[in-house]
């Protein structure tokens, strides 16, 4: 059992604030960039550094808007009674789901504007976007919130402003997790060579069952059985079985065979 003890913020300027919270989203943006331009040097997307720069821009306002405004179907009351709570980024409280519609909305609209493609984009962004949320949940640890639920395990925590009551800390299960992914997501994307599409859905697919499973070890309030997560997460599960048949058989079956056998389907 460990009693929780950190401190959210690093340092303390008079009225300011910075937190570790903010410090990562921070440092997820500035590694995007640095991806991006690699993979622009790769030849696997067709980026200048000033598209980069905008891009990661507008991502940037989508992933806010996005997050903080699906954070009503967790907490309607909190937030409708003060809609200015949707501005406390600082204070945590970052949807997932919200963060994935707002930044797909964002890449879809410059995409089009810049006509690019989509699916290239998508992939390229996708290590790169599940690093940072592996990042955030640490950090949403740190700021002790999103608790497990009750247990008494050798390694639960106590959250002392929330109750006294020892927990799964199953924030960090879901960080764990999603590095895992991160770095699946990291191979096929330097290892393969796809069908545009296929990283992205790997990246949906792989975190809508993780989140699904997770939550079951999460405080959280339940819907006929299943937290709100679980129920997006199913959805975004369902969606990419779906892409991935219609679309992406054939970069499913790259995955099982060993590369003599794909030389010798190609030659065939």
């Amino acid at each position: 059992m460990w009693v929780y003890n950190l401190d959210p913020v690093l340092v303390h300027l008079g009225p300011v604030e910075i937190r570790w919270y903010g410090l990562v989203y921070v440092a997820g943006f500035f590694f995007a960039v640095w991806w991006l331009h690699y993979m622009a040097k790769r030849g696997q997307v067709e980026l200048s550094s000033d598209d980069i720069w905008d891009m990661l821009f507008y991502l940037m306002i989508g992933v806010l808007i996005g997050s903080r405004l699906f954070e009503v179907f967790w907490e309607p009351s909190y937030y409708l009674s003060n809609p200015l709570r949707f501005l406390k980024i600082w204070e945590g409280g970052m949807s997932f789901h919200g963060g994935f519609v707002g930044i797909i909305t964002a890449t879809g609209w410059y995409c089009r504007k810049k006509k690019m493609n989509f699916w290239k984009i998508a992939d390229a962004m996708s290590f790169p976007t599940l690093l940072a949320l592996a990042l955030g949940r640490v950090a949403n640890f740190v700021n002790g919130e999103l608790v497990g639920r009750v247990w008494g395990g050798s390694w639960c925590v106590v959250f002392p402003d929330y109750d006294m009551q020892c927990r799964h800390p199953s924030i960090l299960y879901a960080a764990g997790q999603r590095l895992v992914v991160a770095v699946w997501l990291a191979w096929l994307t330097v290892r393969w060579e796809f069908r545009a599409g296929f990283i992205f859905w790997n990246f949906v697919l792989l975190e809508g069952m993780g989140r699904f499973i997770i939550d079951f070890w999460r405080e959280d309030t339940l819907y006929y059985g299943f937290t709100m997560g679980q129920i997006f997460s199913a959805m975004m599960v369902v969606v990419a079985v779906w892409m991935l048949v219609l679309r992406h058989r054939g970069d499913v079956k790259r995955l099982f065979l060993n590369r003599k056998e794909l030389e010798r389907l190609e030659e065939a």
